[in-house]
């Protein structure tokens, strides 16, 4: 059984700063790619942060120099830090994991419950 979890989410005023967190729960699998996702209200669910096993990072265009995606393998935690953070950004934040599950010799993805971020002008 895995489970993904994210944390970190709250209200902010603009130009404040948040650090999301996801945690990987379970056994017998390898972790891939993880990426962060953002759904605003009455919107898509988009992606905003990628980050690979070698720790190339992509970013999508209106959070590039503002979000920072990292990662510890050693603790299975995928992390965001947003900075100068903007009305736009508010929306319900979702991770996502891929991974090579070894009992089954498949990849899979798992996503979290997301986690709500609120940017007050």
């Amino acid at each position: 059984q895995v489970q993904v979890v994210e944390s970190g989410g709250g209200r902010v005023q603009t130009g404040g700063s948040l650090r999301l967190s996801c945690v990987t729960i379970g056994t017998n699998f390898r972790i891939n790619d993880m990426s962060w996702y953002r759904q605003g209200p009455e919107q898509g669910r988009d992606e905003v942060a990628r980050i690979s096993l070698r720790g190339e990072t992509i970013y999508e265009d209106s959070v590039k120099g503002r979000f920072t995606i990292s990662r510890d393998d050693a603790k299975n935690m995928v992390y965001l830090q947003m900075n100068s953070l903007k009305p736009e950004d508010t929306g319900t934040y979702y991770c996502k994991v891929n991974m090579w599950m070894i009992d089954t010799s498949e990849y899979k993805h798992f996503w979290g419950r997301g986690t709500q971020v609120t940017v007050s002008s």
